[in-house]
């Protein structure tokens, strides 16, 4: 599980291909190192991996052919950066809402807003999931635990304070690039039950 408060950015120093399957290396925060293990799950941009080598900073993960078609990890290059966050333990701080690190889709950022204190960013994703896109609910995006701001048709918007702009890759993102969402399991529970009932019902 994760929070969604992004711990760092990590560099992707190294990445080896092979068919349907790739090794990537990212050079961790020096303060993400500490009790680090092989098997230790990591999340990279919210996408939950894990520890398959450990070389001073140098931390290697496994990616499969499934990652690498439903997530942006697959467009990653040699200098890349990645919103990183080690897995939460009892008793850590839940700041944003609880995440597991399974990415549904991805979105496309459509629209970036500036102003002096803040920034909005639209994004769109498929429309099967627009209905758990809820105003005021929780969203995970590229591994932030962000509240959705508005809701149009299968759009919406996030506002992000300058820390977070700082902070992760969402200071850098532009219209056309490829965000990791992640829905908020409770509101897709929400959602997914009501409709059943609805249609038991419809169907009396």
């Amino acid at each position: 599980m994760f929070t969604g408060i992004v711990q760092g950015m990590a560099p992707v120093v190294a990445i080896e291909e092979r068919p349907g399957f790739r090794t990537h290396r990212v050079a961790l925060p020096a303060e993400l190192l500490p009790g680090l293990q092989i098997g230790a799950s990591v999340a990279h941009n919210g996408c939950c991996l894990t520890v398959t080598r450990i070389d001073g900073e140098q931390v290697s993960f496994d990616l499969m052919a499934e990652t690498l078609r439903l997530t942006n990890l697959g467009e990653l290059q040699v200098g890349s950066m990645v919103n990183v966050e080690r897995a939460a333990r009892f008793g850590d701080d839940i700041g944003g809402h609880a995440m597991s690190g399974h990415i549904m889709c991805t979105g496309e950022v459509t629209e970036v807003i500036i102003s002096p204190d803040n920034r909005t960013v639209w994004f769109r994703l498929p429309m099967e999931l627009a209905k758990y896109v809820l105003k005021k609910g929780y969203i995970g995006i590229d591994g932030c635990s962000l509240t959705i701001g508005d809701v149009q048709g299968d759009r919406f918007c996030v506002h992000l304070i300058p820390e977070t702009l700082q902070r992760t890759l969402m200071g850098v993102r532009q219209v056309g690039d490829r965000v990791n969402i992640e829905i908020d399991p409770q509101t897709q529970a929400i959602v997914d039950t009501v409709e059943r009932v609805l249609a038991a019902r419809a169907g009396q």
